[in-house]
């Protein structure tokens, strides 16, 4: 079969590899028909290349038609239309029980001590071949692939994957307050469905940062006061300028939808960048041990968040060296949540959005639609943000 297959930093290309198979009676074969690029694929192609080996498969948003199940999956069979989530769980153990599918004891990678197994990204989480392919073998079958009705395109349920589940948790974990104040920052797929969410569930004003122009139109278009951090002086500012809005206090939360590799940390992207070109077998320790990321958006929403408010993390972070703020944070009383979606915890309370009225619009929400023999041209056009790309789907 086809898969993008990652070669080196910023070296992706498609390439035969063998069909995947059933190895275990809980797996399920599915047959890729959408699959998503998504932002925290850009950190595999340049940041975390130090955890990345020649020919991993990436891609961990799939959504196809079931091919072939194990004889442990009993509500699964050939011709079912499937999402599939982001994240390997089992659905038994006490994390899965307890809403915690990302911490599954079954599949923990404890020997890299992570969490649970996802799809194409790093041995830190199993290296399990990814979901931007013509096939995708599907392990803990039983529990992870959710039917969906025939009819609809694909584009009304694959974000259940994770772009859907990850912004709900965002959102969830944001606590806002009926009628309350959110900051967004980043108006990527996430922080644009944040952003979505947030209105839909009842805050009173969303107000969302970037400073990608296509990103901003987008979201101004959608009811959110956006704020563009090329027109100010500095991120001060900015602050300011939010403060003004929300009686001098500061929005009720914020959400950080942008991770690692925020814009205008240049000592980190340089530390980032220096590590990345180092031999793997360098690399790698060095990353694990002394790892830092560009703190530029968790500093703005340490700053932003009014006092006794909340921040979200929805984007990735991976550093071990990081210098943390933690008398701003102690003394402003500020709760911090953070984590990679609970897909399945969520499904259920999304579900009753994807209607034929479609209130989060799901159904334009790619920007474009590519062969997945177009892959490296997808990758460079998002990591450059070039010709509007906000999101991309992939067709085999």
């Amino acid at each position: 079969m086809k898969a993008v297959t990652w070669q080196g930093r910023r070296d992706v290309r498609v390439e035969d590899v063998p069909d995947p198979r059933i190895e275990e009676p809980t797996d399920a074969v599915i047959r890729i028909t959408s699959t998503g690029l998504c932002g925290s694929d850009l950190h595999l192609y340049e940041v975390l290349t130090p955890f990345m080996t020649p020919g991993d498969i990436l891609g961990h948003e799939p959504m196809g038609i079931v091919e072939e199940v194990g004889p442990g999956v009993p509500d699964l069979q050939a011709g079912d239309r499937v999402v599939v989530p982001f994240q390997i769980a089992c659905g038994n153990c006490w994390m899965c029980l307890t809403g915690l599918p990302t911490q599954c004891e079954t599949t923990q990678v404890t020997g890299e001590g992570m969490g649970a197994a996802l799809f194409g990204y790093t041995r830190l989480y199993g290296a399990v071949p990814g979901a931007q392919a013509e096939y995708l073998r599907v392990p803990q079958a039983q529990f992870g692939p959710m039917k969906v009705p025939e009819g609809p395109p694909d584009d009304r349920f694959v974000y259940l994957s994770d772009v859907l589940p990850t912004a709900w948790q965002a959102v969830e974990y944001a606590g806002v307050p009926p009628g309350g104040t959110l900051a967004v920052l980043g108006l990527g797929p996430i922080g644009d469905m944040a952003c979505r969410i947030a209105k839909a569930r009842g805050a009173e004003r969303v107000f969302g940062i970037d400073l990608v122009p296509e990103r901003l139109a987008r979201a101004d278009r959608d009811g959110v006061e956006t704020y563009d951090l090329r027109t100010f002086d500095d991120e001060k500012a900015l602050v300011h300028a939010i403060h003004d809005e929300t009686g001098g206090r500061g929005p009720d939360a914020v959400i950080d939808a942008v991770g690692t590799e925020a814009h205008g940390s240049a000592a980190a992207k340089l530390a980032q960048t220096a590590t990345g070109l180092l031999p793997r077998k360098l690399s790698g320790p060095l990353a694990e041990r002394f790892s830092i990321d560009r703190l530029g958006a968790l500093h703005m929403a340490i700053d932003l968040v009014r006092r006794g408010g909340t921040i979200s993390l929805s984007g990735v972070y991976g550093g071990t060296a990081d210098p943390m703020p933690m008398l701003t944070l102690f003394d402003k009383q500020i709760q911090l949540r953070m984590g990679q979606a609970n897909v399945r915890r969520w499904c259920d309370e999304i579900m009753p959005y994807l209607t034929d009225e479609d209130p989060l619009g799901v159904d334009d929400f790619a920007t474009h639609r590519l062969p997945l023999a177009e892959a490296p041209h997808a990758y460079d056009m998002f990591q450059h943000k070039q010709d509007g790309a906000i999101k991309i789907l992939m067709q085999p």
